[in-house]
């Protein structure tokens, strides 16, 4: 059972007693331990969700020999995070995310209405000759798509396609036992209009 904890905890960076927990309800199946330490940081993640997040860092990242820079603030709770080395790297990787697949927004919520509503007449002209009673599902996975193009937090994650940023954010929530918000970003572009 030893040697299945350390290697639950090589896996997912999550406590000693989490890890002990997690393969005990899984009935020593390493894969669904993995699953409910999971759902456990996502619900985790949503009770830190409400507290205040006043730290944190304001990081910078230059590519393509000057021609692409972003500026991007995260916030945490304390000081004490904000200096972790995790969280920098977190931070690190979002700069690299927004130079590489610039998004436009943070979050789905963070789409203005009249954007979503042009999107969305948009999927309805490309889908005319579509069936009525497949419409619906056009339009949803058409947005869906929309979504992981503008949206950072439901983007695929750079380095790990099979991870999102929103699921990325979650674990760094999870170990860090804080709540972080990715406050803002700016994505400059040599020759892009103002």
């Amino acid at each position: 059972m030893l040697d299945k904890v350390k290697k639950l905890r090589e896996k997912t960076n999550a406590g000693m007693m989490d890890c002990k927990t997690a393969l005990s309800e899984a009935k020593g199946n390493i894969d669904k331990a993995v699953e409910i330490l999971r759902k456990k940081g996502v619900s985790l993640a949503t009770k830190k969700s409400s507290r205040a997040a006043k730290e944190g860092i304001v990081a910078s990242y230059i590519h393509m020999n000057g021609k692409i820079g972003v500026l991007v603030e995260v916030n945490c709770e304390t000081d004490f995070v904000a200096r972790n080395e995790e969280f920098k790297v977190f931070v690190k990787d979002l700069t690299m995310q927004i130079a590489a697949a610039d998004p436009t927004y943070t979050n789905k919520e963070d789409v203005p209405e009249e954007a979503l509503k042009k999107e969305k007449d948009i999927i309805k002209e490309q889908s005319k000759d579509k069936p009525k009673a497949a419409l619906e599902k056009i339009i949803e996975g058409k947005l869906n798509s929309f979504y992981q193009e503008s949206c950072l937090m439901e983007q695929p994650f750079i380095k790990d396609p099979k991870v999102f940023i929103k699921d990325l954010l979650t674990s760094v929530i999870a170990k860090t036992g804080e709540n972080i918000v990715v406050k803002r970003f700016t994505r400059y572009q040599l020759g892009e209009p103002a």
